[in-house]
Order: C-alpha cells, then sequence, then structure tokens
C-alpha cells in the first residue's frame, strides 16, 4: 500500500476548547497565540524537509498587512480556489477541495458568526481527531515571504479561509513541517469525520499483465468515479515516474474535477477525466495536453467547448492514459445533508463507534501467529438486517512525543534522515509513526462461544495482512447474526488505542466483549493453553429463577455443559459466575457443578438430590465469584443461582480449561512498508 507521509498525532491543549466570544482583548490589542507562536518553532520540528531552506527568510504578518480589503470566504466561488505554496502538503489540499466545493462541510470545519475574525485577530476550527470534533484556536498571523504568503493561498489574495486552516492543521500536528508528505484519505476524514476509499491502480495493472484480467475493472471503476462524481470528492496521485508527466509531477497528489462519457467522431466513446494540480499550473505532457492529438478523437466543437471548461492547472486525460499513468485514486463517502454518511454502492450508512486498548501484557496480543492472540480486545457486532457493512480500526499514532503540548519527533526523524529527500521514502520511520494492524471477524453463536475453537477457525473475513496504515477497513455484505471482531498488532505487546467504527446500511448494535476476570495469569501460563467457554444466560421470574438449592424450583436455574477432554494435572480448571449490576444492586449468587454420564444430560428433576463435584457457595451479594479446582476428564454441567427463588439478573459464566496442546499455526502476513508521495522537487519552484 502507497500513502504520503508526513502525519502526527498530537493533543490540542485544553486551551483551545474555549470560544472566540469568551476572549477578551484588551485595549482592542490582537490576539496573539502562545500555544503556537509566530516563531520558528511553529514551523519546524527537525529541519529535515525542504522548507528548511526557508529558514531566517520568512516573516509572519496579518491579512490586514498582506491584503487591502482581506475576507475569510470569497463571494466568487472561483476566488476560493486553491493553490499550493512551498509546502508539499498537496494531500491536505485536496481534502481542502472537498470543503470547497461542499460549503455545508466547510461549515463545520470553519465555523460561522466569525465575521469579527479581523478584529479580534484570531478564527476558530475543526477537525475531527479519534472520534470527536476538537476546536483549534489560531491568531492569524500567517508566514510569508517578502509580504506574500510562503505556503497555501486562495486564486484570489483576498481570501484567507485556506491559509489560516492550513496553520490550524499544523498547530494541531505541531508545526508547519509536519505537514509535508501526508495521506489524501486522512485528511478528508479528518476535515469530514467521515470514511475514505484507496484504489490503488499499480496493483490492477500488475495483476492484468499476470492473469490478463482485473479483479475490478477499470471500466467498472471509471463508471463508478462518474457516478460519483457529483456527489463525492475524487483525488489521484503519482507516486513515481509517468510517461505523461513532467518530472514535477512525482510523488504528488490531485484532484479529479470531472469525469464524462463524451460520444467521438468513430460512434464510439471517449471516456474522459478532468483533472487539477494545485500548483494551478500545468503538468500534463499526454496526447489530452492543449493541442494534443487526443481532441481529434471528438467533434471541434466539442473539443473547444470542454477545453473551455478547464480552468488554470487543470487538464483533460484519457481513461486509459489515467489508469497508466496514476498509481492510486481515494474516493470521500458522501455526506448529506443531515451530515449522515452515504454509501459509495448504496444507501445511508448507520454509524457506530467505540474506543479500544493494546496494553502491554495484558491485552495487546498480536497476530494470529502468536498463541497470545486471544488477548486482544474483542468486540460484539450484531447484524440485523442483511446489508452492506464495513468495519474500520483507526489507531492513534505511538511515537508521539510533547514539546510545548504538541507533538514533536525532530531527534528520531534527524537520527533517520541522510539528506533532505531520503527522510520521504524511510520505511523505518514510516513503522515508527504506525503500529501494523489487522482485522478479524467471525461470525458466531453468542451465547455458545468458544474463543480458542473460534478463532482456530478461518475468519468470515479479515484483511489480507496487518497494514502500516492509520486506518484499516474491511468491506462486505453480512447475513444476519452476531460477529466477533477483533483488531490486532502485528507484534504482540505492542501499546496502542484505537477506535472500531462500523457502517451499515442496515441496523446494527456494536458492544465490547466483556472478559469477567483478568486471564493474563492463563494465557501467559508457559505450561499449557487454556479453553475459554463462555455462557451469557438470564434467571427469569417464574422460568429460570429457581433460587439456591433449599428450595424445590433449584432445578429450573440454567444447566450450562462443559467437557474435560485430557488430564493436565491439578489446577486444571477455573469457573467465573459474574451478574450484571441493576442500580448498584447485587444478589446472592453462587454455582455447583454436577458430572454427567457420558451422552446424557443431568436429570432435571434431581439435581439437588446429587452431591455436586464442586461448590462455590455460600451465596453472597458480590458481583463476581470464581472456583479454582481439579477434575478429571468427563462431562459436567454448571448451574448457577440466586440464593432466593424469582431473583432476575443477567449473568456470564466463563469456563477456564488447562488443555495439551500446542498453539495454534497461523500465517499471518506483514504489509509492505508505506511509500512516500510528496514532491520534494516543489522547492526548485
Amino acid at each position: 500500500n502507497v500513502i504520503l507521509l508526513g502525519f502526527l498525532w498530537t493533543y490540542v491543549k485544553a486551551s483551545v476548547t474555549m470560544t472566540i466570544w469568551d476572549m477578551e482583548i484588551p485595549g482592542k490589542k490582537l490576539f496573539e497565540d502562545t500555544d503556537f507562536p509566530a516563531s520558528r518553532t511553529s514551523l519546524f520540528s527537525s529541519y529535515s524537509t525542504p522548507i528548511a531552506k526557508l529558514r531566517g527568510k520568512i516573516t509572519w504578518l496579518r491579512p490586514q498587512e498582506i491584503s487591502c480589503s482581506p475576507r475569510l470566504l470569497p463571494e466568487n466561488p472561483q476566488d476560493g480556489y486553491i493553490k499550493q505554496g512551498l509546502l508539499g502538503d498537496c494531500w491536505f489540499l485536496c481534502a481542502c477541495e472537498a470543503l470547497r466545493k461542499n460549503r455545508l462541510l466547510l461549515d463545520k470545519v470553519i465555523p460561522s458568526g466569525q465575521d469579527t475574525w479581523t478584529q479580534s485577530g484570531c478564527l476558530r476550527c475543526r477537525f475531527w481527531r479519534f472520534g470527536h470534533w476538537v476546536d483549534v484556536i489560531i491568531d492569524d498571523r500567517l508566514p510569508c515571504i517578502g509580504r506574500r504568503l510562503c505556503f497555501s493561498r486562495c486564486r484570489s489574495e483576498e481570501v484567507f479561509w485556506l491559509p489560516l486552516l492550513e496553520k490550524a492543521y499544523a498547530k494541531l500536528h505541531g508545526c508547519y513541517e509536519q505537514l509535508w508528505a501526508g495521506q489524501v484519505c486522512e485528511a478528508l476524514v479528518d476535515v469530514t469525520g467521515g470514511l475514505a476509499d484507496r484504489w490503488t491502480l499499480k496493483g490492477y495493472r500488475q495483476n492484468r499483465e499476470r492473469n490478463s484480467h482485473l479483479c475490478f475493472s477499470e471500466k467498472s471503476q471509471f463508471e463508478l468515479m462518474k457516478d460519483l462524481n457529483d456527489k463525492s470528492f475524487i483525488s489521484c496521485s503519482v507516486h513515481g515516474s509517468a510517461k505523461g508527466f513532467s518530472d514535477r509531477a512525482e510523488f504528488h497528489a490531485f484532484c479529479v474535477t470531472d469525469v464524462k462519457q463524451i460520444s467521438g467522431l468513430e460512434d464510439n466513446y471517449v471516456n474522459l477525466l478532468k483533472i487539477r494540480n494545485m500548483w494551478d499550473r500545468q503538468c500534463w505532457n499526454g496526447s489530452w495536453q492543449e493541442g494534443g492529438d487526443g481532441w481529434k478523437k471528438l467533434d471541434p466543437a466539442t473539443a473547444t467547448l470542454l477545453q473551455s471548461t478547464a480552468e488554470e492547472g487543470e487538464f483533460w486525460v484519457e481513461e486509459h492514459e489515467f489508469f497508466q499513468d496514476f498509481d492510486e485514486v481515494t474516493v470521500g463517502y458522501p455526506i448529506n445533508m443531515e451530515r449522515y454518511i452515504v454509501s459509495l454502492l448504496t444507501g445511508l450508512f448507520h454509524t457506530l463507534q467505540l474506543s479500544g486498548e493494546w496494553v502491554k501484557g495484558e491485552s495487546a496480543g498480536g497476530c494470529r501467529n502468536n498463541s497470545s492472540f486471544c488477548r486482544n480486545p474483542k468486540f460484539w457486532l450484531r447484524i440485523l438486517d442483511p446489508g452492506e457493512v464495513v468495519i474500520a480500526i483507526l489507531q492513534e499514532r505511538h511515537d508521539s512525543s510533547i514539546r510545548n503540548g504538541n507533538a514533536c519527533w525532530s531527534e528520531n526523524a534527524a537520527a533517520l534522515c541522510q539528506n533532505n529527500e531520503e527522510w520521504l521514502t524511510t520505511d523505518s520511520l514510516h513503522q515508527k509513526r504506525y503500529r501494523a494492524i489487522g482485522l478479524h471477524v467471525w461470525k458466531v453463536e453468542k451465547k455458545r462461544f468458544n474463543l480458542q475453537k473460534t478463532v482456530a477457525k478461518a475468519p468470515t473475513i479479515s484483511t489480507e495482512c496487518h497494514m502500516y496504515d492509520r486506518e484499516v477497513k474491511l468491506h462486505c455484505d453480512l447475513t444476519p447474526g452476531y460477529y466477533l471482531v477483533i483488531p490486532s498488532t502485528f507484534m504482540k505487546d505492542e501499546d496502542g488505542h484505537f477506535l472500531l467504527r462500523a457502517f451499515s446500511t442496515s441496523k446494527i448494535s456494536l458492544s465490547v466483549v466483556k472478559a469477567a476476570h483478568s486471564l493474563t495469569q492463563f494465557e501467559e501460563n508457559s505450561e499449557g493453553e487454556w479453553e475459554i467457554v463462555q455462557f451469557t444466560d438470564s434467571w427469569i421470574n417464574g422460568k429460570s429463577a429457581g433460587g439456591s438449592r433449599n428450595f424445590p424450583t433449584y432445578d429450573t436455574n440454567p444447566h450450562l455443559p462443559f467437557s474435560i477432554l485430557s488430564d493436565t494435572g491439578v489446577g486444571n480448571i477455573r469457573i467465573t459466575l459474574c451478574q450484571e449490576s441493576f442500580d448498584g444492586q447485587f444478589l446472592p449468587i453462587g454455582f455447583h457443578v454436577y458430572q454427567v454420564r457420558d451422552g446424557e444430560n443431568l436429570n432435571p428433576a434431581s439435581p439437588q438430590l446429587l452431591e455436586p463435584v464442586v461448590t462455590c457457595v455460600p451465596h453472597r451479594y458480590t458481583q463476581e465469584m470464581t472456583q479454582l479446582c481439579t477434575l478429571p476428564t468427563g462431562n459436567y454441567e454448571v448451574i448457577p443461582s440466586t440464593y432466593l427463588p424469582n431473583s432476575e439478573a443477567q449473568f456470564t459464566v466463563t469456563v477456564e480449561i488447562k488443555i495439551d496442546r500446542k498453539p495454534f499455526q497461523c500465517r499471518e502476513n506483514l504489509g509492505q512498508t508505506i511509500n512516500e508521495a510528496s514532491y520534494t522537487s516543489v522547492m526548485q519552484r
């Protein structure tokens, strides 16, 4: 997988949550942001990118000092067109193009009601970070060279929404230099709170060369882009030399601004895509450049009309050239007027999310190559109706160190870099930013769930390999039922936070699989592995709430079967009963274990007449009771109970059985590390 580098998770200080209207400006002094000052600390972190050449040349000016009549937003949409400056953040600017096209999204990121921004000298912006919208307050001092903006700007130099938003994004990342190179899909998620898909075109071409066909044909992909053109945002990028480009277009991201199917002169159709270069200049040398031979395929009037619609920096590309010369397409999922995410293929998405954590020694079990895989956090996904489902795992960066409340990586980056360009393709640096992560999903019966047996089977759906991406996704159609979702890192004992997101065109529910107790001591036992059987049930008044053995209704309590298949020594079984609390109140609970004959069940009419092989009584007012014991091979039933009959509650019984077998073996693959895509020669402009 190819990604555009340069991302760094940081945390915004609590001060950014204040609103502009709460600020006091004594004596009308313009706001100065001490958290992100007008100094080199806000520009550079390691001096390891080409903008290091600008050291000592940059001054900070306010919009009033740059333009006679500064405006936040344009009156004419064309005045707000995006132009890239000397900073290699084409990936972020492409995402900003989605905001420019959709005023609803732009108002979310730059909230309305800030008409006095020039009088106060500050602006409030918002970004979606790890499941929440975060406010970022900045002052309006912008980096300039010779009284002109040196980074991004709008086509009209009187319009400032773009450079101010870029500054807020730089503050979120620690400094401007951290924006040098990144992934369009990550920036799209940050400014929309939605989803974005990457289609790797190079893989499709290689597949066609090997197998003479495509898994996802170019034709169907073109048709999908044509359908999405008016509803969504589409970007494309080049990660190496391409026939149709000048060398200045390598490692660069573009916007797809139009997709058309035009009738040609020979009674055929010509499929065309209009591409926009954020440098606002031509870089295309293909057959559809101005005056190229490609235009001879069309009626002259049609050709003239199409060429007249191309703004500065835009060019037309034929379909086969597009798939030949571009490496990747990024598509943002549409967001409707009610701010709901819409599927690329079907209808409206229902969205749920839960946060989780991999903790070294506890819940960081690694991939399925490790016997500790079952320690990873686990989630229930319930599908109520058939439909399209997207499951995504979004991870936090794991190399964040704090500098003035913002993340900094200068020491690590400098140690890895040999020159200003080499760092951009350094695999080891990329691996420092993100862990290799993956997702596995199994369809299971929730009330009769055997964890070890389940994960030893092939998953219903999973990522092809663990990938060094910020977010990995599974896109599938699932039938109704319960699904066990396990996110994991490739290596075990890697700490980290993550956000699990589920999207579906049908109704869904998402919940955490809660362990009744810590399983670490068993899973890390070097003398063997532990099989876990978990039952979730209820005591129901008049049906299954029989009370203790003192009452004749005892036999109506739930009977939960389990088996011990081999003798693994002393302390080979542990049983835990955990009840759910009601308003913080607990019932007195306990349980008994009975042995049953092979092929038979316990006689429900007379269990209290039998002698239990394990007892966990007296009944106690507690949430959880645990018994460690030794049992021979055979079949058993555990009967949990409350002390008094007709006492209602939900409960979980976890039976851990020590087993004598080698860990299951899997062949999990590690995805390729990420190649860079953000142009370094931009400084030669």
